[in-house]
């Protein structure tokens, strides 16, 4: 024999230090063995053809799980090009993935089913390969028992090492291992126990409930992944002696024949009919791995495997992307979810997964989690079928996608106990008890492996509809975004007899802005709102947020109280009732009604998506539990210990549950140098508070706030901001993050105090930057208290105290000082004072004319109110977009259009009629610049919302009325009834009938009544057709200005009338426009239509009778159309009994002075009769109908019969 070069030399003298280091000798019946350098280097030869494999290199388990972080495989016998051709197979199944790379290392090692786990000796069912520095789970092909506790040379093999802390890296033995050793004579078979043999056993072990029932199912090895080699254990083929008699036999299927059947099918299939489900055998190659921890194995991209309701042995070792797996006798179940893309074949007991080759990709290995899986734990607890459970997965993986970027995968879906449910398992619980209140019990395998009729979950399959839907929030926005323009018209927002008579721009101006509500059964299936509740500094407004995208929210409480809840930031919410609101907003250039159904005239559309809701219709999946600096703990909220019941409070008044996670907790660098000084040791566990009263709160707006310390702030820009003026109460306290939680001390301390230095306790507090995130939480009447963190200078508030003007302006006992709110402190809501105790509030002197600054809409319409700033509450009647007042000021406009996210123009004003409720007599116009609504939402007809700081004027004609001005807010009470109308709003109940004497002269604010009434005569009639962009007269198809030329060729009709009409108690002038006009002329629609005709061509036509007897009628030019419209007016058959809906005209011609009652003949038929009247009221037509003469008789006896209920609340 030739001497080995000094490389062999080498790489034995490696071999033998790997051998003395990993494979010690065995025990032999002479005492130890050498170890077999000599046997594992006569293997390699062999392997090699005669030579040694010096290219290779030995390494061990220990060194294998430690050094090799990738997917890698070994090929001891292969050449280059067989490597190659190898991998390019595999990637040819998989395109977008690359083959395994190739290592040169020689693995040796023993086989074995044991396992060491804390100085016991363990039997899981898994093969393992160990030497003397470790052990590794490995996977074979083929195995053959007699390899147990053999020494082996393994030629081929795949490393897939470790991707998660809780799975270790396992070894694909591709081909079998070559004995170093030569193997004892073992039995050629083993005897397997079959039915009739097996089934008293398993019968006898079935009461035995204390024992695992899936130890029993270890016997049936038709369930288990993989199969290896259980071909091998015995003569005969296990699975046809174990399938029962009703199993149909099942022929091998590949994707493409399984695809075409079904396609033959779908017609045949009835969607509500439950079907038995097929069961086949198939062959495919894993593609993807859909969802490991719900068993979901997508196949050849068309076919999903569902294992979860078969036991994975092995944890599913080997079902990597790329693998070939054989199923027989699984389910196929085709479309069980309506939503699902993919064919399913479901594994159940009675199914055999064969793992047919390993995957040749470097694809990782994903574990299922064994404990703790909830998808497993809900599909066996509530004993779901399929179609239920893909449902189920769909959930939770949009849940997890959704929120574990906020709280964890963890504390999201792992699962709990029934006494503490994670936020998925309270999501879900309640829907599945809903959905399956019958399928509680157990379900039993034992019975579905022995029971000679076949009985399991994937037996049957209904194709299920999805009961509900939590999507994105993304995904609502889309949603909404759809439902809003589904079907959707610009015709749809105006009443065609009104639309007829508008000129360009209010038609244009009324399709501006609209709305639409939608709630939980608007879509289908029904949707459910998820969200962790942030509030975010650039809106100042409170959201749902996911990882997708934010949606802002209105919360109110249905007692009316304001919503101030800041322990519920950060926590997770769901939603099922409430109104998702879709403000739409168009720029259209249309040029009359006639064209609203072409959409070209429509420039640009846009929406905001917001929802709004009761908190008491929310429930906390996750209450929160960050924390507003390390080591700081907030305090409970009294008012939710006050007011608040059921499980929500137990869950907030927890300690952990008032720890917040802020929108930025990035630490202000000014506010930390302020804070500095006067720190001791103990800051970082340390913070001050400090309790307050709010007494006003102002809105949000640009404001010239320059702080002293930022110099003289020359160009700097207007700063979005709000302040606040608030009452000091008690001193500042210091906390330590383990102070018990109780009743505010400070209330105490201001009981003691009494009337003295009140003023030195007022403040002004000014927020601006991320402080701007509090805006939403501060209310009138509110005790909250600030926490600075990580600061233990009691002095802190003082020193940021600055007086708003140079004290030589103003006096510093006349105004309180301002104080800025810095951006990381913390305000925490404590209560209000309506829940405060008689003993709280000794000092009533402190909070004295808290209740009489809000006023009433009585009061405020009354003649007596002096106040020039107003506050009160009322519902909202009506919305109305209108063009701005021509006063307004051109500064304050130009200022307003900087900011940014208003998508109303700033030439547009918002019209609130509010009223004390719906139907009430008292009605207040409040006018709100359209630049300030990006912060004001919730503002629809029905809400009943809390009007701060308005300024209320007096129009010239004696008209009250409010604006929205800088120091101006709302807040909302209650949220509108729901369903709401789409805007315009629909038409609500029938008016009160009244008499006209009920009506009095002071009262210009009642909304809407009606009354039966005579038609005396009409004194003016006026019908023009007017230019739809200028409104001059419109003549034979032109605008007739021509100075300068008017380009337009639309023109739009208009007529008004000016009658006079009696009760019997009254009389009143009533001004009628458009439409009405036909009505109370008594023309039909085609005589209305070609009396317009003819005036076009005449451009306008105007009748002024005489009002008194005898004064005849003003004399027109003669005109065929004119003496017609005079002959008509003239006509007895105007003068008729009437029903007139109407509203008091608010800018009459002529405002009535008091007068005395006079007195007045009055004619019904042949009889004559007198009554005291009043001055003649001027009315505004609403509309009016005919009435016959039984409608008449009845009209009557129920006006006679109301009319003292009427005066009553006419005189209000």
């Amino acid at each position: 024999m030739a001497e080995p070069s000094a490389a062999e030399q080498r790489w034995l003298q490696a071999a033998r230090d790997f051998i003395r280091r990993a494979l010690p000798g065995h025990e032999g019946p002479g005492g130890p063995e050498p170890p077999p350098l000599d046997a594992v280097l006569r293997c390699l030869r062999s392997a090699g053809g005669g030579d040694l494999p010096l290219a290779y290199s030995f390494i061990s388990i220990s060194d294998l799980q430690h050094q090799q972080c990738m997917p890698c495989c070994s090929h001891l016998t292969w050449s280059t090009n067989e490597f190659k051709e190898w991998a390019h197979q595999g990637e040819g199944a998989l395109p977008m993935q690359s083959a395994l790379p190739r290592t040169y290392l020689i693995l040796v090692g023993y086989l074995t089913d044991r396992r060491q786990e804390n100085k016991e000796e363990l039997v899981d069912g898994c093969l393992y390969m160990k030497d003397n520095t470790g052990i590794i789970p490995c996977e074979l092909l083929h195995f053959e028992l007699e390899w147990l506790e053999s020494l082996f040379l393994f030629p081929s093999w795949s490393y897939i090492p470790q991707t998660d802390q809780n799975a270790a890296g396992y070894l694909e033995i591709l081909v079998d291992p070559v004995p170093v050793h030569l193997p004892e004579e073992v039995p050629t078979s083993i005897p397997v126990p079959y039915p009739v043999s097996a089934e008293p056993l398993l019968t006898f072990r079935i009461p035995c409930k204390e024992r695992s029932k899936l130890t029993v199912a270890v016997l049936h090895l038709s369930c288990f992944v993989p199969c290896v080699g259980a071909e091998q254990v015995s003569e005969q083929p296990v699975d046809s002696a174990w399938q029962g008699e009703s199993t149909p036999s099942s022929s091998l299927e590949t994707a493409e024949q399984l695809s075409g059947s079904l396609e033959l099918g779908v017609e045949e299939e009835r969607p509500a009919s439950t079907k038995e489900s097929k069961i086949i055998s198939y062959v495919g190659t894993v593609t993807k791995i859909l969802n490991v921890k719900a068993g979901l194995f997508l196949l050849d991209n068309k076919v999903c495997l569902c294992l979860a309701y078969q036991q994975l042995l092995n944890s599913a070792r080997g079902l990597r992307p790329g693998a070939c797996v054989e199923l027989i006798d699984v389910h196929l179940l085709q479309k069980p979810l309506v939503s699902f893309p993919f064919i399913v074949l479901g594994a159940c007991l009675s199914s055999t997964v064969v793992l047919k080759s390993f995957s040749r990709l470097s694809t990782p290995y994903q574990p299922p989690a064994s404990s703790g899986n909830l998808y497993l734990q809900l599909l066996f607890r509530h004993n779901l079928g399929m179609p239920l459970y893909l449902w189920l997965v769909s959930i939770l993986e949009t849940f997890e996608e959704r929120f574990s970027c906020f709280f964890g995968r963890c504390t999201l879906l792992l699962s709990s106990t029934h006494r503490n449910p994670r936020a998925a398992e309270k999501f879900l619980v309640p829907l599945l008890q809903a959905m399956v209140p019958d399928r509680e019990e157990a379900r039993d395998i034992y019975n579905e492996i022995l029971a000679k009729i076949h009985q399991c979950p994937l037996q049957k399959c209904l194709t299920l509809k999805p009961p509900c839907q939590a999507p994105s929030l993304s995904a609502v926005y889309r949603m909404a975004e759809q439902k809003s323009w589904e079907g959707f018209g610009p015709s749809q927002l105006l009443s065609p007899l009104e639309a007829q008579h508008m000129g360009t721009q209010e038609l244009n101006r009324r399709l501006a802005w609209s709305y639409c509500t939608l709630s939980a059964g608007s879509f289908q299936p029904r949707l459910i709102l998820l969200g962790v509740l942030r509030v975010s500094s650039r809106s100042s407004s409170l959201q749902l947020q996911d990882k997708t995208s934010t949606l802002p929210c209105v919360i109110s409480h249905k007692d009316g109280s304001p919503f101030a809840h800041t322990a519920l930031l950060g926590s997770l919410l769901q939603v099922e009732n409430y109104q998702l609101v879709v403000e739409r907003f168009l720029q259209t250039d249309f040029p009359s009604w006639e064209q609203l159904e072409n959409l070209e005239y429509v420039r640009e559309k846009k929406i905001s998506v917001y929802v709004q809701f009761y908190f008491e219709d929310v429930q906390v999946l996750h209450a929160a539990e960050g924390q507003i600096q390390k080591g700081l703990r907030s305090r409970n909220s009294s008012s939710l210990r006050k007011k608040d019941g059921g499980s929500l409070t137990s869950e907030l008044e927890t300690p952990e549950a008032k720890m917040l996670k802020l929108e930025d907790p990035k630490p202000d660098t000014q506010s930390a140098e302020d804070c500095q000084k006067g720190q001791s040791t103990n800051t970082r566990t340390s913070c001050v508070s400090r309790l307050f009263l709010v007494t006003q709160k102002e809105g949000l707006m640009l404001r010239n706030y320059q702080l002293p310390r930022e110099g003289d702030g020359e160009g700097q820009e207007l700063q979005r901001s709000f302040q606040a003026t608030v009452l000091w109460l008690g001193t500042p306290q210091l906390w330590s993050h383990s102070r018990d939680t109780g009743n505010p001390l400070e209330l105490e301390e201001t009981s003691c105090d009494g009337e003295e230095g009140i003023t030195q306790h007022e403040a002004l507090l000014l927020f601006m930057g991320k402080s701007l995130r509090w805006f939403p939480f501060l209310h009138l009447e509110g005790l909250y208290r600030f926490i600075v963190p990580h600061c233990s200078d009691l002095e802190v508030f003082d020193k940021l105290c600055f007086p708003p003007v140079p004290a030589k302006f103003l006096s510093m006992s006349s105004c309180p000082l301002c104080l800025p709110v810095q951006d990381t402190w913390h305000l925490q809501h404590e209560t209000w004072i309506s829940c405060l105790t008689e003993h709280q509030l000794a000092a009533r002197s402190v909070l004295r004319g808290m209740d009489k600054r809000i006023s009433s809409i009585p009061e405020v319409l009354s003649n007596s109110f002096t106040g020039s700033l107003v506050s009160f509450s009322g519902e909202i009647v009506e919305r109305t977009l209108c063009a701005s007042p021509k006063n307004e000021k051109t500064s304050l406009t130009l200022g307003l259009r900087k900011q940014k996210g208003s998508l109303l123009a700033s030439d547009h004003t918002v019209k609130l009629s509010i009223s004390v409720a719906s139907g009430s007599p008292g009605v207040v116009d409040i006018y709100i610049a359209a630049t300030y609504l990006q912060h004001l939402q919730g503002l629809l007809p029905g809400a009943k919302i809390l009007f701060q700081n308005l300024e209320r004027k007096i129009s010239r004609f004696h008209n009250v009325y409010c604006t929205y001005i800088a120091s101006s807010c709302v807040s909302i009470v209650s949220l509108p009834a729901f369903p709401l109308p789409s805007s315009p709003a629909g038409e609500g109940l029938s008016p009160p009938l009244v008499f006209l004497s009920n009506l009095q002269p002071h009262l210009q604010h009642l909304p809407k009544a009606r009354i039966l009434c005579h038609l005396s005569c009409v004194l003016t009639l006026s019908l023009q057709w007017v230019c739809s962009l200028c409104s001059s007269i419109f003549k034979e198809g032109r605008c007739t200005r021509d100075n300068p030329l008017c380009p337009s060729r639309t023109g739009v009709r208009q007529a008004s009338a000016r009658v006079l009409v009696e009760d019997g108690t009254g009389e009143a002038f009533v001004l009628c426009r458009n439409q009405h006009v036909a009505a109370m002329l008594g023309l039909s629609l085609l005589e209305w239509e070609a009396l317009q005709n003819c005036v076009q061509t005449r451009g306008r036509v105007s009748i002024q009778h005489g009002e008194a007897t005898g004064t005849g009628c003003v004399e027109e030019p003669e005109d065929l159309i004119a003496c017609y419209l005079r002959n008509l007016c003239r006509s007895p058959l105007i003068c008729r009994p009437i029903l007139l809906d109407f509203s008091l005209d608010r800018k009459p011609s002529k405002i009535l002075q008091p007068a005395p009652l006079q007195l007045r003949n009055f004619r019904c038929h042949e009889m004559e009769f007198v009554s005291q009247v009043g001055p003649r009221l001027s009315l505004l037509c609403l509309n009016v109908e005919e009435v016959e003469q039984d409608a008449l008789s009845y009209l009557n006896s129920e006006r006679i019969r109301t009319s003292g209920h009427c005066r009553v609340g006419a005189t209000a």
